[in-house]
This record gives structure tokens, C-alpha cells and sequence, in this order.
């Protein structure tokens, strides 16, 4: 559900509309609406969100992100009754929905990014970038795939001659070693595993992989029943380059290195959980 003209269904404080005021050619204006571009508007206008649906938040269906209204449940039933709740909701304070904007009863939705089910997480293929001709194309290829790192195996250290091209003291090139690296990660975008989402009433499996000299590398995996058949899914992929300082470690050391960032990483999951590493 998405709620309509978003920042300005929400009320400027009289004494704070001085200072959103605006000269133009009719004179003196004063925002009465919470404009968009205010540097605390984000902030402002997801805590209002949170307050009015504090109580559906701490039941575990509702989540809103800004303006969008995300409601899961796990029968038609519930759904048609937590939309009721919902409305009831915006109906006394006037919080307007876009009827255009809204899905109702969807299996699974586009959401930052990701194609959300009940069961997984999947990159949203429309997002894959074209070949970087630049720094900067570089750099934004690169923050796009770092959003979906968490898919793809060993990522700190595909990229990692990548991000030297984007180095000041270097002339931006892209030889064989970094297309290569591109069309890898490209590949890994394209082909991603579907992560699964965690069941904390089944142990975890952690791996980790400090073999390669460039970068630490782990993975949060899990067993569980699909279609009536045991399989084993993926959870979470990190990984992060090595320090120079860190380069000269012995290789027990780096495994520990590597546990521990996992360990630190994936707290979260891990911590009260049984696992294996």
C-alpha cells in the first residue's frame, strides 16, 4: 500500500513554518505541508509511520518504509483483515492511499530492490547495470553490486581489482583482469541463488573460506524442508578484503580472523542458535 503525496500529507508545527518560507513572485510563502528535500523529512515522516502502526509492527505483519505499507500473513483471511486494520488506521487522521499504487493478495513483490516471497530473497534482474566506461560509472557500478553482496560468494574479492581502478593515483582502464572481474560479478547478479529465509528452530551451518590471499569469505547456510525434501539453502554471503596488515598473517590466524568477522557479522542469527562451523 502506498501512501499518497507521502512528505506532505504531513502537518508543518506553526511556530517551525517560518523557516521553510520561500520568496517568489506573489511575495512571503510558508509551507503549511512538510515539503519534500527538508533534511529531517525522512526521519520525521518514517517515526510518524512507525507510531501509528506500532501496534501491527511489534505483531510481526506490518512494516512500513516511508510512504509504502508492506502487510504479510499467511492466509486470504488474514490478509483481508490486516488491510481492514490498516485502513481503520488511516481513516481517522486522513492518511490518504493511492489505490493506483497498491497490490493486494501478491505471492510475492518488488521491494529495495529485491524480489520478496515468503519463503526467499531474489535480486530484482531489472537493476543489472551496463559496462562501466569511467570512475564514476565504476563507482556507481559498484555500490549497485555492493547492495547485493550478501548474494555472491567471495565478492571483496572479485571486486577487489575493480575498486583500484577507481584509485586517484591510477588512469581509469579496464584491461582483461577487471572485464573479467565485471563480467563475473555481472554473472553472479544475473545467476544469484535464491537466499532462504532462517527457521531459528533448525541449527545453522557456518562455512568460512580465508584460502585466497586477498579477501576473508563466509556463509551462513541451513537444512530445511522443501516440497517434502531435506535441502540445503543459503542464508547470508560476506566477505571483506584483507588489510595490508593483515596479508602477512599464517593461515590459522587468517581462518581465525575469518571466523571472527562472521561470528561478528552474523551475530543476529547466530546468537542463542545452534550451529556448526
Amino acid at each position: 500500500m502506498d501512501c499518497m503525496k507521502g512528505f506532505q500529507q504531513n502537518g508543518v508545527e506553526p511556530n517551525s513554518m517560518k523557516f521553510l518560507r520561500i520568496i517568489c513572485h506573489m511575495g512571503i510563502c510558508e509551507y503549511t505541508r512538510m515539503p519534500f528535500g527538508i533534511k529531517n523529512a525522512l526521519a520525521h515522516f518514517q517515526r510518524m509511520m512507525d507510531t501509528i502502526f506500532q501496534d501491527e509492527i511489534l505483531e510481526g505483519w506490518n512494516g512500513s518504509f516511508f510512504n509504502d505499507i508492506n502487510i504479510y500473513s499467511e492466509t486470504q483471511e488474514d490478509h483481508v483483515q490486516y488491510i481492514d486494520r490498516v485502513l481503520s488506521k488511516c481513516t481517522p487522521i486522513n492518511l490518504e492511499i493511492s489505490l493506483k499504487k497498491c497490490n493486494f493478495g501478491q505471492q510475492e513483490l518488488l521491494a529495495l530492490g529485491h524480489k520478496v516471497s515468503g519463503l526467499s530473497l531474489e535480486i530484482d534482474q531489472n537493476k543489472v547495470a551496463e559496462v562501466p566506461r569511467n570512475i564514476k560509472e565504476m563507482q556507481s557500478f559498484l555500490g549497485f553490486a555492493s547492495y547485493y553482496k550478501n548474494y555472491i560468494k567471495n565478492f571483496s574479492h572479485i571486486t577487489s581489482s575493480l575498486y583500484k581502478s577507481c584509485s586517484k593515483d591510477v588512469v581509469f582502464e579496464i584491461n582483461k583482469e577487471r572485464r573479467d572481474a565485471y563480467e563475473r560479478i555481472k554473472h553472479e547478479l544475473t545467476n544469484a541463488p535464491v537466499l532462504i529465509l532462517p527457521d531459528f528452530e533448525l541449527p545453522f551451518k557456518l562455512y568460512i573460506d580465508a584460502a585466497c590471499s586477498q579477501g576473508l569469505g563466509a556463509a551462513l547456510h541451513q537444512r530445511q524442508i522443501v516440497d517434502g525434501e531435506p535441502r540445503e539453502g543459503v542464508i547470508y554471503d560476506i566477505s571483506r578484503q584483507l588489510k595490508d596488515s593483515e596479508e602477512s598473517y599464517a593461515a590459522t590466524h587468517t581462518e581465525c580472523l575469518c571466523l571472527v568477522r562472521a561470528l561478528e557479522k552474523l551475530h543476529y542469527y547466530l546468537e542463542g542458535a545452534v550451529f556448526e562451523v
